[in-house]
């Protein structure tokens, strides 16, 4: 894929939306993306994302050590299909040579994008410097992203949060030298690393940062966008788009119910019994086809919960369901499902 020196973006308070690109890539006008999320975002979930609405997916974050070290764990997070694209391969690590070597290992699967983690905030990924811990360290953050952008052909976009805590908001500088040395787009979290997922994400900080004039490159908002109103706000303050993470878990309608809301300021019926259903039997379909049965079916189960999340008296089908070893006994507890509710 070739790529261009920059994409040019209109300004925040620019009427007229231009299509939003990162490199030649384009995403749409008010791109929504699928945030990579451990033990979520695998291919199958991602599938189904990107059938509802989806502009971009992201895999699961990808360990840079396990990567070289070839570990069959971090190996099959690799996995993407053309039905997904664009996808965005998604890194972390804090060792130069280890970082250099995941990216080589990651372009010969050939995904659109590759994303650098600088922004998990779990305690055994930022001990290591990795993750959300290098926003301690600002000019290996810039190193790290400069040395990467050289390294590959393919555009190079991050992930992060406001800072390492209240005291060390410095993002508006973060995201100038990211876009410096190359990176293609910025994906904020609107908290710090201190806040983990506790308050509400402030999305003003991400605001700052599209304002400022020096910025063409996408900034995309994350955090606590979980309603339509919510992803229309971040469309009122100007920012490219949206990147939803767990709203679209069990939901995968998410994205869908977002652009008929923000197309027509109305509500999508939520998903009938029949729908959800469905699909959860394609999920199902799609995660033996990958990982083979066991784990498939193994894979499977924590997504059931979410699916079926609201429906009362669903206890004793949840718990059939994800107890179940064999495909046709859960296609037969989906089966009564549909009969009972």
């Amino acid at each position: 894929m070739k790529t261009k020196e920059f994409s040019i973006f209109a300004p925040a308070h620019n009427k007229k939306k231009k299509v939003v690109k990162i490199a030649d890539i384009e995403i749409g006008s008010f791109p929504l993306l699928l945030a990579p999320m451990e033990d979520v975002s695998d291919p199958p979930f991602r599938a189904l994302c990107k059938e509802n609405g989806a502009d971009v997916v992201y895999t699961e974050f990808i360990s840079s050590e396990g990567l070289i070290r070839d570990a069959a764990k971090s190996k099959i997070k690799l996995d993407i299909y053309e039905k997904e694209r664009p996808v965005g391969i998604q890194i972390f690590g804090a060792k130069l040579d280890s970082m250099l070597k995941a990216v080589d290992i990651v372009e010969k699967t050939k995904p659109d994008i590759i994303d650098i983690n600088f922004g998990c905030p779990v305690k055994k990924v930022v001990s290591k410097g990795a993750g959300a811990g290098i926003l301690k360290d600002l000019d290996l953050m810039e190193s790290l992203t400069k040395a990467i952008v050289k390294r590959t052909k393919l555009p190079v976009t991050v992930k992060t949060r406001l800072g390492w805590d209240q005291e060390s908001i410095k993002i508006v500088e973060v995201a100038e030298r990211l876009q410096d040395v190359g990176c293609r787009a910025i994906a904020i979290h609107g908290r710090t690393r201190a806040q983990m997922y506790k308050g509400d994400a402030d999305w003003t900080y991400i605001e700052k940062v599209k304002n400022n004039p020096r910025m063409h490159i996408p900034v995309f908002a994350n955090g606590d966008i979980n309603t339509p109103e919510k992803v229309q706000q971040i469309k009122t303050l100007g920012l490219d788009g949206a990147m939803i993470g767990r709203a679209s878990i069990g939901n995968p309608w998410f994205f869908k119910e977002v652009k008929h809301f923000l197309k027509t300021q109305k509500y999508l019926p939520s998903a009938t019994i029949p729908e959800r259903v469905a699909m959860a039997k394609r999920h199902l379909e799609m995660a033996i086809e990958w990982k083979g049965e066991r784990l498939g079916i193994y894979e499977t189960r924590r997504h059931y919960a979410n699916y079926f999340k609201g429906i009362p008296d669903f206890k004793p089908y949840r718990q059939k369901l994800v107890t179940s070893d064999e495909p046709k006994e859960v296609y037969s507890t989906l089966s009564k499902v549909l009969e009972v509710f």
